[in-house]
């Protein structure tokens, strides 16, 4: 046999051998084949730049037949979707900090009739610039529907009296903003930048950290011990929790004095949200490696897990309304989405408990999940 020969069979033999090894480690095999498929459709699902589905409030205090024909070019746009409809302002503002409205419409009193005696008529548009481009798309859509409706007005207007005269047609718009006046790009990506960051050093390196030390053996030690499968997750988290705390206080540090974020609401309540999120990451960080036999594969999906629900469907970069409605049924499932809307709340509206206590519920009904399910996964390995 020739040399040639002998190193192609050893090459053959190679190849059989990395072939066999891949088809019997199924977990990395599923994970690398999906992984791109599920990055192509989230990706070209999530990056978008439409505005559609726009929450509107509409103020009317004397309904007539020009504020009620107004209502219904907003409501018939795919843009916009009417969330509720007041008699007075005072209703605006709790929907606006709730995140229940983005945008309002607030008719003056006696529209049709100033309209009818050649006067100007006067609406207003608020919207929510804690995203800055929603915002400015929002308004340049409600102003286009108006500005619209204003031209197609003919000589008479419906809702005045049969032969009443009146000058040219006049709406007068008067656009005002919401929670970020100067609209700047850094008081929505920061707070979403602290989900980020925190899901790195939580989910991420406690899942490449403990399949590590499964992989060399020193886990085993903890497997032997006395030790219950709970008091084996507070032992692993305990530390990753005091970084990640550390690491809150110093991203809102940074935002403060480096970006210039605002923080309106509690720093207590910023910091206590943080820590739950935290415990969140965490506990899913350690149900990853303990469903993984390797670091590759909890690296995998951790990203997969984590990583990229964070950056695509929390609200982080893209606005959650521009999803088609099956990623907006997943993003439920993604504790960032849940942190972002807290961090934002506090950091730019000031409000409190009192408005975000159903996203707090819903980290903690994570965290608690998650955590019971961790300590059963280890519950075999310890039996």
């Amino acid at each position: 046999m020739t040399a040639a020969t002998r190193r192609s069979s050893a090459l053959l033999g190679l190849l059989r051998k990395e072939t066999y090894h891949i088809l019997r480690d199924r977990r990395t095999l599923v994970v690398i084949t999906l992984i791109p498929i599920l990055q192509v459709i989230i990706f070209g699902a999530a990056i978008r730049t439409d505005v559609e589905h726009i929450r509107l409030a509409i103020v009317d205090p004397t309904p007539d037949a020009i504020t009620l024909a107004l209502r219904a070019r907003f409501a018939a746009t795919d843009t916009f979707r009417i969330v509720r409809v007041a008699p007075t302002a005072s209703a605006v503002d709790p929907l606006f900090q709730r995140g229940d409205a983005q945008a309002a419409v607030l008719f003056e009193p006696g529209f049709a009739t100033r309209l009818g005696q050649g006067l100007p008529a006067r609406v207003q548009i608020i919207a929510d610039t804690t995203e800055p481009n929603t915002g400015s798309a929002v308004q340049a859509y409600a102003l286009q529907v108006i500005q619209t409706y204003e031209s197609e007005l003919g000589s008479v207007t419906p809702g005045l009296k049969a032969g009443s005269t009146r000058g040219p047609i006049r709406i007068v718009p008067q656009v005002s903003t919401r929670f970020n006046p100067t609209r700047e790009s850094s008081n929505l990506f920061v707070p979403g930048l602290m989900a980020f960051v925190l899901t790195i050093i939580s989910s991420l390196m406690t899942a490449i950290s403990l399949t590590r030390e499964k992989e060399t053996g020193t886990l085993e030690t903890l497997l032997v011990s006395p030790l219950r499968p709970w008091q084996i997750i507070v032992g692993k988290v305990a530390p990753y929790l005091a970084i990640g705390f550390i690491s809150v206080v110093g991203v809102i540090v940074e935002a403060r004095l480096v970006f210039h974020v605002p923080l309106v609401g509690s720093l207590a309540l910023l910091l206590a949200e943080g820590l739950l999120f935290i415990l969140v990451s965490l506990a899913l960080g350690i149900l990853i490696s303990a469903r993984t036999s390797s670091q590759r594969v909890a690296m995998f999906g951790a990203m997969l897990g984590t990583m990229l629900p964070t950056m695509l469907l929390s609200g982080f970069i893209f606005p959650l309304e521009s999803l088609p409605w099956p990623l907006q049924a997943l993003s439920l499932v993604v504790p960032a989405r849940w942190f972002v809307t807290v961090a934002r709340g506090i950091m730019l509206k000031g409000i409190g408990l009192d408005y975000l206590w159903r996203d707090t519920a819903v980290l903690a009904g994570m965290a608690l999940a998650l955590l019971v399910l961790s300590t059963r996964s280890f519950k075999p390995r310890l039996e």
